[in-house]
């Protein structure tokens, strides 16, 4: 028993190094040559890839080109308007602070915006028809929208309430992996990472959306300059 012992201390001396060693350097001199994203953003275009799996999650998705971006979130502000209806304000929107101004300058009328100071309740926020917001980063590789809930984006509340999340990304936006998404972000914030409406699947095996959050996501892809939307 004794001798098995002994080879085993010794295979993990072995494997340890020689003593003395600061394990901090000895960590950071492992190799990582290992793949870091599947799709090299200088050979793919991953903001295409970002639409494509964002789709599969079934999340609404369309691609425009940035001068015509206010127009597109007027017309889908103004359908989802109409097709919520019911006793309550059908188009009540809640937009959090720092939403850049210019998204916001071709509403119709009956469009009416609600700002989040003070603070609006879970009950107010349901009865809302929805809420606009930007992102802080997106991933091609899974079709992802990452919040840190800074200027734009908005308290968790906001995006987890409504039944109707319209986000804005940026095609610059679009990282293409986690691991570069990441990088981006500052750890000292919270993150809030979105992969389509909310689903369960808990009971029977049948889904259904609307549970945790948003039942429809809908996302602008914003291409710069003129291009088709």
């Amino acid at each position: 028993m004794t001798g098995a012992r002994d080879r085993i201390l010794a295979r993990i001396r072995t494997a340890a190094g020689p003593r003395g060693e600061d394990p901090d350097a000895a960590y950071a001199a492992l190799p990582r040559e290992y793949l870091r994203a599947h799709h090299d953003p200088a050979s793919h275009d991953i903001a295409s890839l970002f639409a494509e799996r964002a789709a599969d999650y079934r999340a609404v998705v369309e691609q425009v080109p940035e001068p015509g971006l206010a127009a597109t979130i007027a017309r889908i502000l103004a359908d989802r308007a109409a097709a919520t209806g019911g006793p309550a304000p059908s188009g009540r929107f809640v937009v959090p602070a720092g939403l850049p101004d210019g998204w916001l300058t071709e509403l119709p009328a009956g469009i009416t915006l609600v700002g989040d100071a003070p603070p609006l309740s879970a009950v107010e926020l349901d009865r809302m028809a929805g809420v606009v917001t930007g992102c802080a980063v997106a991933i091609a590789e899974t079709g992802t929208i990452i919040l840190d809930h800074g200027a734009g984006q908005g308290r968790r509340s906001l995006t987890l309430v409504p039944d109707f999340h319209l986000v804005v990304v940026r095609q610059d936006q679009v990282a293409a992996d986690l691991a570069d998404a990441f990088a981006w972000l500052d750890p000292a914030w919270p993150h809030t990472l979105i992969s389509g409406p909310s689903a369960t699947s808990d009971i029977e095996l049948i889904r259904v959306e609307g549970v945790h959050g948003p039942r429809t996501l809908h996302i602008l892809l914003v291409r710069p300059g003129h291009g088709d939307a």
